[in-house]
């Protein structure tokens, strides 16, 4: 029986195709009893997508909070109903008069901490139910403003109607939103024409293989060069090394004491970090909270048999 594999895989996501999709195939790529991915992409936009199989899937939440880089085409003069594209035509307006200046004059308002309301087209959920399905029936549900953080809005290129920008932000940004509100705040409105997500968590593009990729790469039984094991894909939490005998107390779960990380100054003194045994393999993910040097288990990986 092959072994299974257990880790990430980064994904180019083509357009036209939904992040269930994506995963849908790299479960049935790579036989995988579990597969999910760590912050959905809309079916039109591209780039990368986290993706974790089997028992990489435990470690899903601790991506859904990194920081997420983007390439992005704003199209000027017209509004949609979903903010991007694929919606329908609900405002047209004149663009003359609008210059590279205004729209960077505009583009600074939206750097640092912003409020966002989400767009009634997302995967935000209403009583159990997607939005976007709500919204396909005309039951528009509004939901809070909520604080996001735009780190980096770079104007590359004004070629009206279109203007080309890059961002980087944080975990929940809507793009489409952040470009209808731009498009608002320059009086002719706009929507999102073109995404593309260049990084998240720390991996970028450079590290995303396509679809297409992969299945050559399953053709010849190479699947397991692209998948980054636990350990490594966790590379943004500090990590400590631990001996036969610690190991063994936190494979059965039992209570841990600051005496137990003594000889462990990389353990912080609050907030998440891995554990790995002498062989290199994650065996936990712990959290300190600070309060009596008290430390929660997140999730434990007893070994395979």
């Amino acid at each position: 029986m092959p072994t299974e594999l257990n880790g990430v895989v980064v994904v180019d996501k083509p357009g036209g195709l939904s992040s269930a999709g994506v995963v849908s195939r790299i479960k049935r790529l790579f036989g995988a009893h579990k597969a999910g991915h760590t912050g959905t992409l809309d079916p039109f936009a591209t780039g990368v997508l986290i993706c974790c199989i089997n028992r990489a899937t435990r470690l899903s939440r601790f991506f859904l909070e990194g920081g997420k880089t983007y390439e992005a085409v704003l199209c000027l003069g017209m509004e949609t109903d979903t903010q991007d594209a694929t919606g329908t035509v609900t405002a047209t307006r004149p663009i003359d008069g609008i210059t590279r200046s205004c729209v960077e004059q505009v583009a600074e308002r939206f750097s640092g901490d912003i409020s966002q309301i989400p767009p009634a087209y997302s995967a935000l959920k209403h009583e159990g139910t997607p939005r976007y399905k709500l919204a396909r029936r005309g039951m528009v549900v509004e939901k809070p403003a909520r604080q996001v953080t735009i780190d980096r809005l770079d104007i590359v290129d004004v070629d009206l109607p279109e203007v080309r920008l890059t961002v980087a932000c944080s975990s929940g940004t809507y793009i489409r939103t952040l470009c209808a509100d731009m498009g608002r705040d320059l009086g002719c409105g706009g929507h999102l024409k073109t995404l593309r997500r260049t990084g998240c968590c720390g991996f970028s593009s450079d590290d995303a293989i396509d679809l297409e990729g992969l299945e050559a790469l399953g053709a010849k039984g190479r699947l397991a060069e692209r998948v980054i094991n636990m350990r490594e894909a966790l590379h943004f939490m500090p990590e400590t090394i631990v001996g036969d005998t610690l190991a063994g107390r936190i494979a059965n779960g039992m209570k841990l004491s600051p005496e137990d990380f003594r000889s462990h100054p990389e353990v912080p003194e609050k907030g998440d970090f891995k554990v790995v045994d002498r062989s290199g393999r994650l065996i936990a993910v712990l959290k300190a909270t600070g309060i009596g040097s008290h430390y929660i288990y997140c999730c434990v990986f007893r070994p395979q048999r």
